[in-house]
């Protein structure tokens, strides 16, 4: 189930970053994407940079890069890890990050440890919320 804030959906269960990127955590890997809020924001997405498998990141390093009409807008990793896949289906369909922000995951990293410092679903909501206020 998905919780609705004024134009923005915000699915459970997923975890978020204070810089509007979902993921979710099966095992040791997690798979990273942008929110609802975050696709509504950047505008029509035009082109995604995605990057190499196999390379190591550190926490609050660049995945990847997402071109827009309006900007071009960072994705940074949650955690220190290794990409592990990239969505193949964003370089010839990069709309779906609008269409689908949920089901259009970017970028799976096999973390070293576990992330800290992820917002639960509900905590998101209250950042959006709060963001809705100013």
């Amino acid at each position: 189930m998905n919780m609705i804030v004024g134009d923005y959906e915000i699915k459970e269960g997923l975890k978020y970053t204070k810089e509007h990127e979902w993921i979710e955590i099966v095992g040791d890997i997690i798979s990273i994407g942008v929110t609802d809020y975050a696709s509504k924001e950047m505008g029509d997405v035009a082109f995604i940079e995605l990057p190499e498998e196999g390379r190591h990141v550190g926490k609050g390093e660049l995945l990847c890069e997402i071109e827009s009409v309006k900007a071009v807008s960072e994705v940074l990793s949650p955690v220190d890890g290794s990409i592990v896949d990239s969505n193949g289906e964003l370089e010839d369909m990069p709309e779906m990050i609008n269409e689908a922000p949920y089901d259009s995951w970017i970028v799976k990293v096999r973390y070293d440890k576990m992330p800290e410092g992820l917002l639960s679903d509900s905590e998101y909501r209250s950042l959006i919320e709060d963001l809705q206020k100013n």
